[in-house]
């Protein structure tokens, strides 16, 4: 790993650990009347729906772009980045997700969807046919993928996530990226350790982590993302 501070400059990276606005966890229930698309491409889609059903919110497979239709937030699941990208670009689905997400739209991207997210993964980017890896490349963050090694390398462990109360988050690293740098515009939200690698942030409608919430009993991440869209359905 790299120990290069990025300078912060105008839309440019800052050092992971820089925040903007602080994120409040609203009250729940209020995911009865969204519809959440979950990219179904590949990887752990399923248990992402299931735990946003629990939650009471409409949750669906997202394959085509038409599917995009009606949803109120989007969740890119873990799986493989650079299978990810390359099946999103087959069923046309990389520009209709990066102009939703640009546009707004609410998106939240768990380990390999916190990689399709980023703008920048440095020197760790894939190369597909000889060109970096596709990404959707939204978010004002630089990612580190496999940062934790390989799947044997894999981990769990707990930490407090600002915005979710005093009880700290089990989390769940399989061949995990981390954030390495952030833009002056995204907001921390957790990292490992004091001063350590930065594992959960968000950019207004834009929201990741480099762990699995998803493969635990703890719903809260999934319902800070349910709040936000719900806050972006109500500004409609």
């Amino acid at each position: 790993m790299s120990n290069e501070q990025p300078t912060n400059g105008q839309g440019g990276l800052g050092r992971a650990g820089s925040g903007a606005k602080q994120t409040q966890l609203a009250q729940p229930g209020a995911a009865a009347s969204l519809k959440i698309g979950v990219l179904a491409l590949q990887g752990d889609f399923a248990e992402h729906i299931a735990i946003l059903r629990r939650l009471g919110a409409e949750a669906v497979e997202v394959r085509l772009p038409e599917q995009l239709v009606d949803l109120d937030g989007l969740i890119i699941p873990g799986g493989e980045s650079t299978a990810i990208g390359r099946l999103a670009g087959i069923y046309g689905l990389t520009e209709p997700i990066h102009k939703l997400a640009r546009g707004g739209f609410p998106v939240y991207g768990t380990c390999a969807g916190m990689i399709m997210l980023s703008n920048d993964l440095g020197d760790s980017a894939a190369l597909i046919d000889g060109k970096p890896q596709s990404l959707f490349g939204v978010m004002d963050i630089r990612v580190k993928r496999n940062a934790f090694g390989r799947q044997l390398d894999s981990f769990e462990t707990e930490a407090p996530i600002a915005g979710l109360g005093e009880a700290p988050f089990p989390m769940v690293f399989i061949r995990a990226p981390y954030i390495e740098a952030v833009g002056p515009a995204v907001e921390v939200l957790a990292t490992l350790a004091q001063g350590g690698p930065v594992v959960a942030a968000r950019q207004d409608n834009l929201l990741v982590s480099a762990f699995h919430p998803e493969l635990t009993n703890d719903s809260r991440f999934h319902q800070l993302f349910l709040d936000m869209v719900a806050a972006a359905s109500q500004g409609k």
